[in-house]
């Protein structure tokens, strides 16, 4: 799942993650992609640090919180590459955190990284 307020990012991930086989939802705000979560239950989460109304941090948050979710990997994406929202990023219980513009590699490396692929 690509969660950001930027339809420009959004499209970026989705295509680059399709081209390599993924299934991928999108959504454009912490808000949407709660819904999205508990109806689809996606590997692994790619969330927008600066979005409106719910933040990634507060989505992160509701996430890492969550009995069934809990699990699940969230990466941080900004294009803020301070220690501060890095630190911030780990309190909430992110898994990874990548700087925007982010590059095929590291998209792909996060979900190497962090989901197991059951054959």
């Amino acid at each position: 799942m690509v969660i950001d307020d930027s339809k420009t990012i959004r499209r970026t991930a989705e295509t680059l993650l399709k081209k390599e086989g993924c299934e991928v939802i999108t959504a454009t705000d912490g808000f949407e992609a709660l819904a999205k979560i508990a109806d689809t239950h996606p590997d692994i989460i790619f969330v927008d640090i600066m979005m409106p109304r719910l933040d990634g941090y507060q989505t992160c948050a509701l996430i890492k919180h969550n009995q069934v979710f809990r699990e699940t990997p969230v990466i941080m994406l900004s294009s803020k590459d301070g220690l501060f929202d890095r630190a911030r990023g780990r309190i909430v219980g992110s898994d990874q955190y990548l700087t925007k513009p982010f590059t095929k590699e590291e998209l792909l490396g996060a979900i190497k990284d962090h989901v197991t692929v059951n054959a």
